[in-house]
């Protein structure tokens, strides 16, 4: 159920994709599907209940890495930079995480945006070392070598 929620959910069917998430959640709860249902959220910028997915998903399971980065990342969108910080490093020392690299990422643009440009060019160095090909974080670190020129 869980596959199909995410073919409607990467095809824009919102609606779809919430109702089978929460079906597949009143089956059987995984911190995944949790995770999964707040993304959807986050899509539709509904960030207030996309958080609180998330953390139904660490309820869940507080060894899955993925809810702490998307806590996160939800913050960043809605610029509160500070508030982050301690999702974002949660997410690093995650003992089940299949994207290490991803918070490393979000940790530096928050410290570039607060202007500790050392702190977040560290981070942005930690995310290429775990994912040499993770452009993103390549163009970030670059965009930023730039910044302090």
């Amino acid at each position: 159920m869980v596959d199909r929620a995410r073919r409607h959910q990467m095809r824009g069917e919102f609606a779809d994709a919430i109702i089978l998430y929460e079906r597949s959640l009143a089956l059987w709860p995984t911190a995944e599907a949790h995770t999964f249902l707040g993304w959807t959220y986050s899509m539709m910028n509904r960030y207030d209940e996309a958080i609180k997915c998330c953390k139904n998903a660490i309820d869940v399971d507080p060894d899955f890495g993925n809810p702490y980065n998307d806590i996160g990342a939800y913050l960043i969108e809605l610029k509160r930079w500070e508030e982050a910080i301690p999702w974002l490093e949660k997410a690093t020392n995650a003992p089940r995480y299949e994207s290490p690299q991803f918070p490393h990422l979000n940790l530096g643009r928050v410290y570039e945006r607060l202007g500790l440009f050392k702190t977040a060019m560290a981070c942005y160095d930690k995310a290429i070392e775990i994912d040499p090909f993770y452009r993103v974080a390549v163009w970030a670190k670059f965009n930023l070598v730039g910044r302090m020129n």
